[in-house]
């Protein structure tokens, strides 16, 4: 079990938590961007440093991704990717998708990105405030608890 993050789009605050609960659980964070991000020094925390270009860090979390592991992505199509590997897919809000509300997620995603195309003005998500930080949190944590007792002590 590993978590991957998404990290070129991922909040400071979120990264902040994933750094926490990777050290404490002894599991293996590695942060995917195609620039340079400070992690603290840890066993546990990676920097995985990528080319630019279109969903190329998205790319890599695929290539690289288990199943068993999560991943931390607001990027639905990436989410939906992890969850046909096995993986676990879960937004810096702390909402989990799975397999039963992907697609639904998917077809609102591209609406939207029509309405948009069509000079529409849908705005963006609000900004992410103390109740999507601990909903990240808990979420976060009851996930690796929950895959820690499945999988038994987990080797870094």
């Amino acid at each position: 079990m590993k978590i991957w993050v998404d990290a070129d789009a991922c909040p400071v605050v979120i990264k902040e938590i994933i750094f926490k609960a990777a050290t404490r659980t002894k599991v293996l964070a590695t942060l995917v961007a195609n620039q340079y991000i400070k992690i603290p020094k840890s066993p546990f925390i990676k920097m995985m440093l990528v080319s630019s270009g279109f969903d190329v860090a998205d790319d890599e979390i695929v290539k690289l991704v288990e199943a068993g592991d999560i991943v931390v992505t607001s990027d639905i199509p990436l989410a939906a990717e992890i969850i046909e590997k096995g993986g676990l897919a879960i937004s810096p809000r702390g909402e989990l998708h799975t397999a039963d509300n992907i697609r639904s997620r998917l077809n609102m995603r591209d609406f939207l990105d029509t309405m948009r195309a069509s000079g529409e003005h849908t705005g963006g998500p609000p900004p992410l405030n103390q109740s999507d930080r601990q909903a990240f949190a808990n979420h976060l944590d009851r996930l690796l608890a929950k895959l820690k007792n499945e999988i038994g002590p987990v080797s870094g």
